[in-house]
Formats: structure tokens, C-alpha cells, sequence
């Protein structure tokens, strides 16, 4: 595990992360400087039974909401990074500055890849609420509307020679007083409750996943082979290598005993956030603050920036080396950005300039030289081996 061999971070790097929390708050205070944007209002029919439902409280508050699935997946996540990261067979070899480092650094990285996901969310369904400006089911009851003075609000429809009520009218027609509670009856689309509910808890999911190993099995038999260590992932956090007792002969395992399902309990465990997403998207539909499109819509932008931000932090859970590490951090000389051209934003450098930096990279630079020698040792043998072949062909050639 290179990076729980380095030492203190450079400041460049640490600035840079300063820097990546910067954006994702700034993201999500934009999203909350949204609400304050009045929205579109799109125009309604008096007779559309879908907008006439009462007006009911919420069975899930706000305040539960950012409780439920905000608050709470960053507590578990803090909790859990400081008391069981790294496992028990990782501390061993580690001194107390590598284990807090350890520590800090799947708690920080945690917790960055939550406030992507909820904040991605939350901006992006702000935002879609005020473009679209679709009207609540519960919106007439919150309108009131002016039944006296119809003609006046029509902006479209072809029953005006029925009756005024067949027809399309604006919102000028809605004669409440609130207009904070109007302009709210205008955002149904999508569900804030649903998005926010499935970015928080999914990823909380996800990370359970990821920390407590609870992962689809598969077959394991290329962990066998030297070739395929992630040797080029070399100065990146965390490398780990097969474990010395994982197969003691280094040869496939049987198909048998490549690999085995988790225990069931994890499962419930894992499950627990994701049936905490459901209940509160149902929520919004039962207590008619949303229309069924409205909550799968935002359902599905939540499990979108869930799933994105936690692979943009965290190792694949499918594959069996990351062991459910977090990916390293940046280095110090591709902080802010790589050029076109260059792969990796983890380079040769290590993550900061102190002297076990330089002396990784001289040792690097030793085998590396050593390897070369080989190479040439090896070719002038090869060279002088082909020479004698080609002078003892003629003595063959005559015996004949």
C-alpha cells in the first residue's frame, strides 16, 4: 500500500482538495439560490383531475429528509472510517501516523463522493423544477381560483364555446395570498424528496458495499497471475497485492473455490438505505405532492449521480484487487490537471517532495538501471550464441 508509506501531503496537493470541496459546495449553494428563481407556470386546464387533489401535509419533512439521507449517511461514513479502516490485517504492519493517515483519507474521500452525489442532485433538480414548471397534483387547492372572472386568465383551448372551463388558463387566475406555497405548487417536476433521497442512501449503500465487502461473486482465478498486479497504478492509493494466504500455491483456484457469496446478513445491512430511498419517494406520491413520473424521474437522477460519484472516489466493487479501498490521491505535480498526452493524474513523484519520495524514486530508478543491465547481459549472450550456431553450420553441412 505505497500510499501508507509516504510521508505528510505536499500543500499544492492538499489545496487542491480544498479546492474540489470548494466546487461541491458552491454546486450545491447554487442549487439552493434556485429556490429563490421564480419558476415557470406552465399553463393548466380547470378540469385536469390530475392537479385537483387536496392539499395534504408531508408524511417525510424536509428536516427528516436532509436528516434521513444526508446527515445520517455522513455520520456512518465518519463513524465507520475512523473506527474499522483500515481491517485488522491491514494495521498490522502500520505505524500510528499511516493509520491515521489511513483513516483521514477514506473519511475525507467518503465523505467527497456523498457531497458530489447530493449536491449534483440537488442542482440539477432545482433547476429542471423551474424550466419545466409543471404544476403539483394538489395545485388547484393551493390556487384557488378565480371562477367568477375566467375569460380574463385564457391563454388557449377550443371549449370556450362550451364553456370557459374548457380551456387553458394562467396562474394569474389563482386569487391565495401565499405565493411562496404558489410558486411551490409549480414545482413538481421532478421530485426533490426522491432525487435527494436516492443520492444520499444509495451511495451510503454502495459504500456499505464497498467497505463490508458485499459484492456479487466471481471468479477469482486471475489473482493468481503475476500479470495481473496493477503494477502501473504504482504511487496511487491504495495497490494492493494478493494476500499471502490467499492461494498458497499461486496456482487457479478450482471453480469450486474461486470465490463465495457474503454472509446474508450483509445484505440486509446494505439493503436498509435503499429501503429508507423507497419509502420516502412513496411518500410524495401517497401524500399528492408529485405525479408517479415526477418521483421515477427524480429516483432516477439520484441513482445516477449516486452511482457516478461513488466510482469517481471508490474502487469497483466487481473487481476483486481494490478490496474495497478508496482510489489514492492525486499527485502532487497533477493537482489541478493533466495535459493531452498524459494518462494518469498519479505520476512518478509520490505525493509529496520529502526525502522517502526521492528515495522511492531512486530506488525505482536503481531497479530500473539494474533491469537494463540485464537486458543487455542477456542480449550479448544471445548475440554470441547465434554467432557460434552460424560458425558450426558449415561443419554440419560438410559431416554430411
Amino acid at each position: 500500500m505505497p500510499f501508507l508509506q509516504l510521508g505528510r501531503p505536499s500543500s499544492r496537493l492538499i489545496f487542491s482538495y480544498l479546492l474540489d470541496w470548494i466546487v461541491i459546495l458552491a454546486t450545491a449553494g447554487v442549487g439552493g439560490a434556485l429556490n429563490f428563481i421564480e419558476p415557470y407556470k406552465r399553463p393548466f386546464s380547470l378540469l385536469n383531475l390530475d392537479i385537483a387533489f387536496p392539499f395534504a401535509p408531508s408524511t417525510v419533512s424536509v428536516k427528516t429528509l436532509v436528516l434521513v439521507a444526508v446527515v445520517a449517511p455522513g455520520l456512518l461514513i465518519f463513524l465507520l472510517s475512523i473506527l474499522l479502516i483500515p481491517g485488522p490485517s491491514a494495521i498490522k504492519p502500520l505505524t500510528r501516523g499511516q493509520l491515521w493517515r489511513r483513516k483521514l483519507w477514506e473519511w475525507n474521500v467518503g465523505w467527497m463522493g456523498l457531497g458530489l452525489s447530493l449536491a449534483s442532485a440537488y442542482f440539477i433538480t432545482q433547476g429542471m423544477k423551474n424550466l419545466f414548471g409543471v404544476a403539483r397534483p394538489h395545485m388547484l387547492a393551493v390556487c384557488q381560483p378565480d371562477l367568477s372572472n375566467i375569460d380574463s386568465h385564457i391563454v388557449g383551448g377550443f371549449g370556450q364555446d362550451i364553456s370557459a372551463r374548457w380551456t387553458l388558463v394562467s396562474a394569474s387566475i389563482c386569487q391565495t395570498t401565499d405565493t411562496a406555497q404558489l410558486k411551490d405548487s409549480f414545482r413538481s417536476f421532478p421530485s426533490g424528496h426522491s432525487s435527494t433521497s436516492w443520492s444520499g442512501l444509495l451511495y451510503l449503500s454502495l459504500w456499505f458495499c464497498a467497505k463490508f465487502g458485499v459484492r456479487i461473486p466471481t471468479f477469482a482465478s486471475r489473482l493468481a497471475s503475476p500479470s495481473t498486479s496493477p503494477d502501473h497504478l504504482e504511487g496511487s492509493l491504495p495497490v494492493h497485492r494478493q494476500d499471502a494466504d490467499s492461494f498458497p500455491s499461486q496456482r487457479a483456484p478450482s471453480l469450486e473455490t474461486a470465490s463465495a457469496a457474503p454472509p446474508t446478513y450483509l445484505l440486509v445491512i446494505a439493503f436498509v438505505p435503499i429501503g429508507a430511498a423507497i419509502y420516502i419517494t412513496s411518500s410524495r406520491y401517497a401524500d399528492f405532492h408529485h405525479h408517479g413520473f415526477d418521483v421515477i424521474f427524480g429516483s432516477l437522477i439520484g441513482i445516477t449521480t449516486s452511482m457516478l460519484s461513488f466510482r469517481y472516489y471508490q474502487m469497483p466493487l466487481s473487481h476483486h484487487l481494490t478490496n474495497g479501498w478508496a482510489w489514492g490521491p492525486r499527485s502532487k505535480a497533477r493537482a489541478f490537471g493533466v495535459g493531452i498526452g498524459i494518462e494518469r493524474y498519479v505520476g512518478e513523484e509520490g505525493w509529496d517532495s520529502s526525502a522517502l519520495g526521492r528515495n522511492r524514486r531512486n530506488t525505482r530508478r536503481d531497479e530500473n538501471s539494474m533491469d537494463s543491465k540485464e537486458d543487455v547481459e542477456m542480449q550479448r549472450h544471445t548475440r554470441s550464441g547465434s554467432a557460434e550456431s552460424r560458425g558450426s553450420a558449415p561443419l554440419v553441412g560438410g559431416n554430411e
